[in-house]
């Protein structure tokens, strides 16, 4: 698991998971947040996916594919492995601090 993976999954949901657990207890947590999003918020659990940028047209696909099954949990997996592509993304491509002032927009 990445180290900055419960950081930013705490930061993009305003939660406040516990720095060293396993993945198997990250999903069930975010699960039974996320059912309760769904169940008590829903407007904000919509927030959250577009904030952490959870592609609609896959999430919509899942949940019709695996019908039946616990949406909390499909989409707390679709929102831990967008977090993981955030992560992979900053670490292959790391932010340049070293642009002069006048080329910064």
């Amino acid at each position: 698991m990445h180290t900055d993976l419960i950081p930013d999954i705490n930061q993009s949901l305003e939660i406040c998971l516990p720095a060293s657990i396993s993945m198997t207890e990250l999903k069930e947590q975010l699960t039974a947040y996320i059912n309760h999003l769904i169940n008590h918020n829903f407007e904000k659990l919509v927030y959250y996916l577009y904030r952490i940028d959870v592609d609609e047209k896959k999430m919509r696909g899942l949940l019709e594919r695996k019908e039946g099954e616990d949406a909390a949990g499909l989409i707390a997996e679709l929102i831990i492995e967008r977090q993981e592509q955030k992560i992979r993304s900053r670490n292959q491509f790391p932010a340049d601090d070293n642009i002069p002032d006048e080329e910064k927009w």
